[in-house]
């Protein structure tokens, strides 16, 4: 009974320890297993502002997935918004989007989903009069919200998904 579960507990143990020891080709006539390659690209373009604990956009496969951006100037660290209110916001977020886009290679035509989030529902109307602007037949898919406490502030901020051209 002792020996079954030991054996039970070790095995595991032992199977881990060697495939560890295959993939680092020190068991004499095993096969390495090669490095798995990436399965995404970064993509991160100068002068739009983020933070380092994420990437403007990530390619995978035939999808790029656009971090959320907010209406911060170009070009200006530490980032800071545009000013203005959410009309001038809207537009540089935009801006910022085509940045990425342009550096993946895409466009606002190859936009999927945005997802619009808001610190307060109150500009929904504004933040449409300017989104229907870069959109003015067939926009992609999008869900609207209103939270709290949105980066530097920020009023809008808008999330996307693209498929490469």
């Amino acid at each position: 009974m002792i020996r079954s579960i030991l054996a039970a507990l070790l095995l595991p143990l032992l199977i881990g320890c060697s495939f560890e020891e295959r993939q680092r080709g020190e068991i004499e006539g095993t096969v390495v297993i090669p490095e798995m390659t990436s399965r995404k690209e970064i993509i991160q373009p100068e002068g739009v502002a983020r933070l380092p604990v994420f990437s403007s956009a990530v390619k995978s496969g035939n999808l790029i997935f656009l971090s959320g951006a907010i209406g911060a100037q170009p070009g200006v660290n530490p980032p800071q918004l545009v000013e203005g209110g959410v009309v001038p916001e809207t537009h540089q977020t935009m801006q910022n989007i085509i940045t990425v886009l342009d550096a993946a290679g895409a466009t606002l035509l190859d936009l999927i989903k945005c997802t619009v989030f808001l610190a307060d529902i109150g500009d929904y109307a504004a933040v449409n009069e300017v989104y229907v602007q870069y959109f003015p037949s067939d926009p992609p898919a999008r869900s609207a919200l209103a939270g709290s406490g949105l980066a530097l502030g920020a009023r809008v901020e808008i999330e996307c998904i693209a498929a490469v051209p």
